[in-house]
């Protein structure tokens, strides 16, 4: 596992277009393009699809496309959730939504903590700490056009 790898996973800064991040993030385009193409295909088709994608997704998860994410292995997501048309899910940090839980349609969970230094920032420095990860409880309903970001 390569340095800014680590970084990223201990919520220290870390240069996204490291070898490795960039690797993570070619599996994570092939497999965001094999679900969005999949809109038509059987349930049963793209769950397998998400179970590759995805750190954990629970029976009955259903994402209408297009969905993107950073990585896809920091996101859990619980039984029979609904996510609309137009999900974000920026997951350099844990993102973690409960069970039963509905999200309304281009909805963005954004992890990553910009830099604060302008230098540091054009640089290209981010991080994601573990206290700022995301958490949507059973039942909850972010509605239309909701981001929620860190902090």
């Amino acid at each position: 596992m390569g340095e800014n790898k680590q970084r990223m996973l201990a919520g220290d800064w870390y240069l996204p277009d490291d070898p490795q991040p960039a690797a993570d993030t070619r599996r994570r385009v092939e497999l965001c393009a094999e679900y969005n193409a999949a809109a038509a295909a059987a349930p049963d088709e793209r769950h397998r699809i998400l179970e590759r994608l995805l750190g954990s997704v629970g029976e009955g998860v259903r994402i209408r496309p297009p969905f993107q994410c950073d990585f896809g292995y920091h996101i859990a997501i619980g039984a029979g959730t609904f996510i609309n048309f137009g999900a974000v899910f920026l997951d350099a940090g844990p993102i973690s939504i409960g069970a039963d839980v509905q999200i309304g349609p281009n909805v963005q969970l954004l992890t990553p903590a910009p830099e604060l230094d302008a230098e540091r920032r054009r640089a290209g420095w981010e991080r994601a700490l573990p206290f700022l990860s995301l958490r949507c409880e059973r039942r909850h309903r972010p509605g239309f056009c909701h981001r929620v970001v860190p902090g």
